[in-house]
């Protein structure tokens, strides 16, 4: 039972490769696609986790001022 598993595992993994770096029409690959915006996704992500930082902090610095008052 193990082998069977392990044969799946790996034919899934071995499909999913070749999906992933399979040429479009366009001569691009979905690999090329994240490759190529992988950049980008990381600053809006860092965007993203600056501004809820800011939040955070400024929601703890309301609750401290009703706290102390």
């Amino acid at each position: 039972m193990s082998i069977l598993k392990f044969a799946a595992i790996g034919a899934a993994l071995g499909y999913g490769v070749y999906y992933v770096t399979k040429k479009r029409e366009n001569g691009t690959s979905i690999l090329d696609d994240l490759v190529e915006n992988a950049p980008e996704w990381f600053n809006k992500g860092k965007q993203y986790a600056t501004q809820t930082i800011d939040q955070v902090t400024e929601s703890i610095k309301h609750r401290n001022d009703q706290h102390n008052s």
